[in-house]
């Protein structure tokens, strides 16, 4: 029998794992400071637009959470010539929100924010209101296990040349086996077009990182730079899949930053990938300067554009995978052994399982029904009955 060893480098450290070994090893590791601010969001300039910051700390990497909201914070955009705006906090995911927020390009604009868990002051530099240009088009290209959805974009003023986007997705599916009926707890009646359970929708907002660049080009052009890719067997495509995509115009200070901050979330993985860089944002910490702030506070105008894909548009033999293994039982109102299985089964509140359809076999009524477990006909348990807002 062969025996592997598997080295994991960690901080420095080489710890390595034999299979036979069971006395367990626990490195002394050099206590890592903590408790950093993280502040997350762009200052959106636009009637319609809403800006939101979110306020978090970092936590040590033994914690569940990724991080902790800062919360009551006081939070405030300041212009260069004494505009100010004060952003309303929600009390409980460390969001401050501000909407109709119309800046002025002739101004330049900061952050500050005064937190009430530590009584510190922070305050970004100065940045400029860069305004988007107009999305051109969103589409998509079928690659062999997948589509890959992109965006195109360009400014004919030749002035943007630095890009991000961020999106919203959402998707019409299924569950496995639509149910006719249900138990009211004292018989099986057939459901009404208010109660069933067939179809949902489901969305979710990005947390990738999309930038694209035009610098090294002679105009200022994106074209088809990638924005997310959906596999063949994602459940996200099996009928009508959504994105609201949003684009900002960046400075090449904060194109830089955003992309520091994406070779270290995406691209680390292996000893062969990069080493983590210093992520410099722009907020700095007035009490102590020596504290580290992570983010980057840019203000600009907002253009959005959305896109549906229908599976109609898709190959045939493309299907989801879903997420639960189905398979239907039969319930007789009486077996071999007299014992009535439907009322056992599927009339209790809650039933063990729920029923799909009703079985004849060549009775003018009903001898029994066909159910499953509840995930394979339930798709409110994983989705809700009303689409997404911008669908």
């Amino acid at each position: 029998m062969k025996r592997i060893a598997g080295i994991l480098f960690l901080s420095g450290l080489a710890l390595v794992v034999y299979p036979g070994c069971r006395k367990a090893y626990d490195p002394k590791i050099a206590a890592v400071t903590t408790n950093y601010l993280v502040v997350a969001g762009a200052i959106n300039s636009g009637p319609a637009e809403t800006t939101t910051i979110t306020l978090s700390r970092t936590v040590k990497l033994a914690v569940k959470t990724s991080s902790t909201p800062v919360l009551y914070a006081v939070v405030n955009i300041e212009g260069d010539d004494n505009s100010s705006y004060t952003l309303i906090g929600d009390g409980l995911t460390g969001n401050y929100t501000y909407h109709g927020l119309t800046l002025d390009p002739a101004h330049k604009y900061r952050l500050r924010i005064k937190t009430t868990d530590n009584n510190k002051e922070y305050l970004s530099d100065y940045v400029p209101v860069k305004e988007a240009p107009p999305i051109d088009s969103i589409g998509f290209t079928i690659k062999s296990n997948g589509i890959q959805v992109y965006v195109n974009s360009h400014d004919p003023t030749n002035s943007t040349h630095y890009y991000r986007w961020d999106y919203e997705e959402g998707w019409r599916f299924h569950a496995n086996y639509f149910s006719s009926y249900y138990s009211d707890g004292q018989e099986i009646v057939p459901r009404t077009p208010a109660q069933v359970i067939y179809t949902c929708y489901s969305d979710h907002k990005s947390d990738d990182i999309v930038l694209g660049s035009s610098a090294k080009l002679s105009s200022d052009v994106i074209y088809q730079n990638p924005v997310i890719f959906i596999p063949s067997t994602s459940e996200k495509i099996e009928s009508l899949y959504g994105i609201m995509l949003k684009e900002y115009a960046l400075t090449p200070d904060a194109f830089t930053f955003w992309t520091n901050m994406r070779n270290n979330s995406e691209s680390l993985g292996s000893i062969f990938d990069p080493l983590p860089s210093n992520i410099n944002g722009n907020i700095h910490c007035l009490t102590n300067p020596s504290e580290v702030v992570i983010g980057y506070v840019s203000a600009g105008s907002v253009q959005s554009k959305k896109f549906f894909i229908n599976s109609g548009q898709l190959p045939l033999s493309w299907l989801p995978t879903l997420p639960y293994a189905c398979a239907l039982d039969t319930f007789l109102f009486h077996n071999r052994y007299g014992v009535n299985e439907v009322q056992q089964s599927l009339v209790p509140l809650p039933p063990s399982e729920i029923p799909v359809n009703a079985i004849y076999n060549g009775s003018p009524f009903p001898v029994g029904f066909t159910a499953t477990v509840d995930q394979c006909v339930d798709c409110t348990l994983r989705g809700t009955l009303d689409p997404p807002v911008f669908f």
